[in-house]
């Protein structure tokens, strides 16, 4: 295969930053480098350094991703900080925002903050991203190949949007896998046996999301399709939305979780 992306530096290779070399090696992986003193590996067609100083002095990546946790930031950025003329930094760390960024980077640097979702380990992702002034086209164009290899991908032109966004996709799986959880339990508390209960739930999330995303209809109404009047359905939806305990329980945690992301931004 013919290389078709720039030299690229991945600080971080943990899940969320392996599932992004996956898609970046699917459409032609370049001169990598990857800095992460925890990675295992193996990472073909990359290179897998354990400290930033081992870069090597003539290497020149046309975007440093930053896919590092969010608590690492303030030791991690500086040394990356001599790339800051040259590359955009593409972060997907929760919270961190342009302004903190750039002034561990230096002011004006080229940064592009993205929230992708784990789903994008089996290129279902969803990533919303937002281009900081100063961001080229060219740059913001490299950024949507690399955040766009691992699923669809949108761009938001208010930073602020990135808190509720981490809210909601960003957390989005671990809600809907809870989902799948808690309907296994049911299943078993019926007397459905356990194999039978984890096939049933996993199944049935993932044939949803699947019915979802391939429906013109919105959620809305695909939910009143499956719901007969004085059916089974009807009364199960009568439990989860009495005194509207479910949907209030659902904003109330998205608000909390676009506050903790606010809190995040150090």
């Amino acid at each position: 295969m013919t290389d078709t992306l720039p030299p690229l530096l991945l600080i971080g290779c943990g899940k969320m930053g392996g599932a992004m070399l996956a898609g970046w090696r699917e459409r032609g992986l370049g001169e990598t480098i990857i800095v992460d003193p925890f990675a295992t590996g193996p990472f073909p067609g990359a290179t897998l350094l354990r400290d930033a100083a081992e870069i090597p002095a003539g290497f020149a990546p046309a975007a440093v991703i930053l896919a590092t946790k969010p608590q690492e930031a303030p030791a991690t950025l500086p040394l990356h900080a001599r790339f800051a003329g040259s590359a955009v930094f593409v972060s997907i760390m929760a919270g961190k925002t342009v302004a903190f960024m750039q002034g561990l980077l230096g002011a004006g640097s080229a940064v592009v903050r993205a929230m992708p979702n784990t789903p994008a380990a089996v290129r279902q992702g969803f990533t919303v991203a937002y281009a900081a002034p100063g961001v080229s086209a060219a740059q913001r164009a490299l950024a949507d190949t690399l955040l766009g290899a691992t699923g669809e991908i949108a761009w938001v032109e208010e930073e602020g949007l990135l808190d509720p966004v981490t809210a909601v996709s960003g957390g989005g799986p671990a809600y809907v896998f809870l989902l799948a959880e808690l309907l296994e339990r049911a299943a078993v508390e019926q007397g459905i046996p356990a194999d039978l209960a984890r096939r049933m739930a996993r199944s049935t999330v993932a044939g949803s999301g699947a019915l979802l995303a391939a429906s013109a209809e919105d959620a809305a109404q695909l939910r009143k399709n499956v719901t007969s009047p004085k059916g089974t359905t009807e009364r199960a939806l009568a439990v989860l939305m009495e005194e509207k305990a479910w949907p209030d329980h659902i904003s109330r945690a998205i608000a909390a979780a676009t506050a903790r992301s606010r809190e995040l931004a150090g």
